[in-house]
């Protein structure tokens, strides 16, 4: 799933109230699992001057790359880290740690061959999942426009849940980078 739906998804499932540390840990904790990504591609791209074939089909299946992916996509780990949440009654931890999970989740449901090893450090194995939410030789001129309604859904139930005017307009951005990206996908993949 884009990182836009899992801010939107995760913000609109954990965080109550809308606002604050709470909501800070929920767009937190779904951003975590991608934010590697994110690193590794942007200083390959534009600090080292990598091609971007190179960066997408052999790097981000490089050994080095999938074990951050590990790490920072385990649900042993942010299992762990919901746990201690728990255990300690901090709420703050509790809500990203569950935004990550729910993260984890729908990527285990939407990987078609290019999933992560998502139960580090017990098993390197990869679900590929049949179901895609960009390759539509995987379903994904299904799964897109469900995606994007439950982006839409998210977007109003956080509207409805009070939020300030900067963070309407934060998650206002986020929803329409969502339906770009996702018609990107469709009109390339």
């Amino acid at each position: 799933m884009n990182t836009p739906a899992h801010l939107l998804i995760g913000a609109a499932a954990f965080a109550r109230p809308a606002r604050g540390r709470i909501l800070a840990a929920a767009v937190l904790g779904s951003l975590l699992p991608d934010l590697s990504l994110y690193v590794m591609a942007s200083v390959s791209l534009f600090v080292l001057g990598i091609p971007e074939q190179v960066v997408f089909d052999k790097l981000y299946f490089s050994s080095a790359w999938q074990t951050v992916f590990a790490i920072d996509n385990s649900f042993i780990l942010w299992g762990l880290a919901l746990w201690v949440g728990l255990w300690c009654r901090w709420r703050v931890l509790m809500v990203a740690a569950s935004a990550g999970l729910l993260h984890l989740a729908m990527d285990f449901l939407l990987h078609a061959g290019d999933g992560r090893p998502q139960f580090w450090p017990l098993s390197d194995w990869v679900f590929h999942s049949p179901v895609s939410y960009w390759d539509s030789t995987h379903h994904a001129l299904w799964v897109a426009p469900v995606s994007i309604a439950v982006c839409a859904g998210a977007y109003v139930l956080l509207w409805n849940r009070g939020l300030s005017v900067s963070a309407k307009l934060f998650f206002a951005v986020l929803l329409g980078v969502e339906i770009w990206v996702a018609r990107q996908w469709l009109l390339f993949f």
